[in-house]
């Protein structure tokens, strides 16, 4: 598939969207313990809603998997697992900060972590800076880290001026210290699932392989992946309703109400998913540079769902001040990447171009 950066960045964006807001349904869930709504979603998230999708776009998503190669269906089982510890964590992360500042820390490190290591891990670091092309998509890179620095800041600046009131005004659970160290082990365990595409792309090629359109190739891989992610949060959610005698939650009122919620929220997160598998496949060569994007994206989303829940409300011009800075930053750093990927299409179509060139001069 010839890359295409600008859809590639709209299909991140709407992942973004996804992810941002996916959380907002779980706030509306009542008199249920914090693991029952999360697993309750999270069986929505990680095991129905991507059967669902794979039957529907990928009739023989079964006989894909019987086939893929045994160490592209483990690393990417494992992997998922690892994210899991990341999603479990993230979402703790909200639960204690807040959508504003639990999305700029975890997500930080998320970007950092998950962007640069691949390359390295693959021995492509040193190609991709040096070429035009390469410099400018890391530079993209750097500057929406440097983005999701300032809206950390901004994060920073409010939970320094709020008293702890105003903070649990609009947010009851709020703990700083907690939340901090929860953020930045989520953000580091989150990385994993970059790790996790890279890991699927045999299972990826099977799926092409049997005729199917390139731009479905990672629904089966998500299959894997979420799988893995699944088994870590049910264990430690199981772990939770044991020790917090929450199991009666499922059966405790509104029943429809809290399971609507939670299955809108599942769905809605494994959305962010769906969108970013496809968005890496227009992306070429850099497709590596999905996942700092993806981040920049979240984070600008789930600010302005903090700003409209007015969890900056009573902070600083300074504070506000940032939060823009940071989001325009983001966009930027979008508008940085996706020109960098543009660049190596061209250099790609150009090359060919050249050697035949230089072959016709040589007879």
């Amino acid at each position: 598939m010839t890359s295409n950066p600008v859809l590639g960045v709209i299909l991140h964006a709407i992942g973004g969207l996804a992810a941002g807001s996916f959380y907002i349904p779980y706030k509306g869930i009542k008199n249920w313990s914090w693991e029952s709504a999360w697993i309750l979603g999270g069986i929505f998230s990680w095991i129905i809603t991507p059967w669902v999708v794979a039957s529907v776009l990928i009739p023989d998503v079964t006989t894909i998997l019987q086939a893929a190669p045994a160490s592209s269906l483990f690393w990417s089982y494992f992997f998922g697992m690892m994210w899991g510890v990341g999603g479990l964590t993230y979402g703790l992360s909200m639960r204690y900060l807040g959508l504003s500042l639990g999305n700029a820390v975890a997500l930080g490190f998320c970007a950092a972590f998950g962007t640069i290591i691949p390359p390295l891990f693959m021995n492509q670091f040193g190609v991709l800076v040096s070429t035009l092309s390469g410099a400018v998509t890391m530079t993209g890179v750097f500057v929406c880290i440097s983005g999701i620095a300032v809206s950390g800041r901004a994060g920073m600046l409010k939970e320094r001026e709020l008293s702890d009131e105003a903070k649990k005004s609009t947010l009851s659970e709020f703990h700083f210290v907690k939340g901090i160290w929860i953020a930045t082990f989520a953000g580091i365990m989150s990385s994993c699932m970059a790790f996790a595409f890279q890991a699927g792309k045999p299972i990826a090629e099977a799926t092409m392989a049997t005729g199917v359109a390139s731009v479905w190739q990672n629904i089966p891989v998500l299959i894997v992946v979420l799988f893995g992610g699944f088994t870590t949060n049910f264990l430690w959610c199981l772990f939770l309703n044991f020790k917090n005698k929450s199991f009666g939650d499922y059966v405790t009122a509104p029943v429809l109400r809290n399971l609507v919620l939670a299955a809108i929220a599942g769905t809605t997160w494994y959305m962010q998913f769906f969108f970013y598998g496809m968005g890496t496949t227009y992306m070429g060569d850099y497709d590596f540079a999905s996942w700092t994007i993806h981040m920049a994206f979240i984070i600008v989303f789930s600010t302005l769902w903090g700003l409209w829940f007015r969890e900056w409300r009573g902070t600083s011009n300074r504070a506000f001040g940032l939060v823009l800075a940071g989001i325009a930053i983001l966009i930027i750093s979008t508008a940085i990447i996706g020109a960098g990927t543009y660049m190596k299409d061209m250099e790609d179509t150009k090359a060919p171009v050249e050697t035949a060139a230089v072959a016709v001069e040589a007879q």
